[in-house]
């Protein structure tokens, strides 16, 4: 046991003990996909074990990652997190946090490789194995049947990775299903209402002729603080739903290293769950979630460097400038007007570099595979990198024509708050 621990311990550390202090060649980790997650229409959430291939000769599938060395802030306890979150939510309060400092594997995010092998496993978490779309990478696994995507299942899905000795675990989460992301499907009502919610300024109100997603509309340019705030902490949400299913994965794994990936709506949420959790992310291609984590009173150390954002500058919905009346998104419905995200960004210029218009039809996963993170970039080959280097987004600046405050409803009634523009 002694033994196994003092290995263990040096595994972790030996990847930065060099001379010089600098990191050494990353580690590499193998992941094998172990389950398929999604939530019941009771809100349950359910997991189903992946099969392992009947086939005596094909290897099972594997996805290698680099990893490295990385520093985290997790609360000193969940309840600690939770009750500072509930006297900020409640009284107004900020509660002082202690916070521990950790350092943990997490995805090597200066690798294209790596960075290109999360991208796969996370567009997977848009379809079941071996529909049209999939990447097999590696192969031979049973994938007769689909397990957790029954046709009545609408809400959060995903995928779980892990790594054959169980240290690390990747959690992929699903992004938005629409005709311009990943094809609709069942869960889409419910994604367009995660949407509109977590990422308009005030419920989804984009002028007269729109239904909004909670009652919090008060006229002008008024939204009533309160009552957003306590729209997007009911437990039927995206997030909630996600922290239950945090739970339940450290209850699986409990010594186990969480990793969180996910695409558009799928990377926000990821998001939001690192700084809950203090888990290693990486969101592509999501809306700014920095003013989401805000109304839900989310505790946050002031260095989330643990959160890694890999987006490009022909994408209006990472860019936060796919809004307004004549906007694609608006004109689809939904209101994704938040630009600023957590953590750092890893910002491909795709407009100068690749001279790509500005479009909504390149926020897709595959597009970020197959043109974008498939080969190499040649600006940061010139220095030496592989990537673009991960930013800090300073002085952002989003719903600036909106206030926000304690204002009295409206004398008519709105209609309900689960209705969405253009259903």
């Amino acid at each position: 046991m002694l033994l196994s621990t003092v290995t263990g311990l040096l595994a972790l550390f030996l990847p930065w003990i060099h001379d010089d202090l600098k990191p050494v060649s990353p580690k590499t980790l193998n992941f094998q996909l172990r389950h398929y997650h999604a939530v019941s229409s009771e809100a349950k959430v359910v997991f189903h074990d992946a099969r392992p291939s009947q086939s005596l000769v094909a290897p099972p599938p594997e996805y290698a990652l680099r990893s490295r060395t990385i520093k985290t802030r997790r609360p000193v306890s969940l309840s600690a997190f939770a009750e500072a979150r509930t006297r900020s939510i409640r009284f107004a309060q900020s509660a002082l946090l202690d916070w521990d400092e950790d350092e943990v594997l997490g995805p090597d995010v200066e690798s294209r490789e790596t960075l290109l092998e999360l991208a796969k496993m996370t567009n997977n978490a848009y379809l079941e194995p071996g529909e049209t779309g999939w990447y097999e990478l590696g192969g031979g696994w049973n994938v007769s049947y689909p397990v957790g995507w029954e046709p009545d299942a609408d809400g959060f899905r995903g995928h779980v990775f892990a790594t054959p000795d169980n240290s690390t675990v990747v959690l992929s989460i699903k992004g938005t299903s629409a005709g311009y992301v990943g094809g609709g499907g069942p869960t889409s009502k419910k994604d367009k209402f995660n949407d509109n919610l977590l990422f308009s300024c005030c419920c989804a109100h984009v002028d007269w002729t729109w239904t909004t997603v909670c009652d919090c509309y008060r006229g002008g340019w008024k939204c009533e603080q309160n009552c957003l705030e306590q729209s997007l902490i009911e437990e039927s949400l995206f997030y909630s739903i996600g922290t239950n299913l945090y739970y339940n994965l450290t209850y699986m794994y409990p010594e186990s290293n969480i990793w969180l990936i996910g695409h558009s709506l799928g990377g926000s949420l990821a998001s939001l769950l690192g700084v809950t959790f203090g888990a290693p992310v990486v969101a592509i291609e999501a809306p700014g979630e920095k003013m989401a984590a805000r109304r839900l009173h989310l505790p946050s150390p002031l260095e989330v460097q643990h959160i890694t954002h890999v987006y490009h500058t022909a994408d209006p919905i990472a860019m936060g400038t796919c809004n307004g009346v004549l906007s694609s998104c608006a004109l689809g419905g939904y209101a994704m007007e938040s630009r600023c995200h957590l953590g750092r960004s890893i910002i491909y210029d795709t407009v100068s570099q690749f001279s790509w218009s500005v479009n909504i039809r390149t926020h897709g996963i595959v597009n970020v595979i197959e043109n974008l993170l498939s080969q190499p970039w040649p600006p940061s080959e010139e220095v030496g990198r592989e990537v673009p280097e991960a930013i800090v987004e300073d002085d952002c600046v989003e719903c600036f024509s909106w206030d926000f405050g304690d204002y009295p409803a409206l004398e008519e009634a709105s209609v309900s708050t689960r209705d969405l523009h253009g259903q």
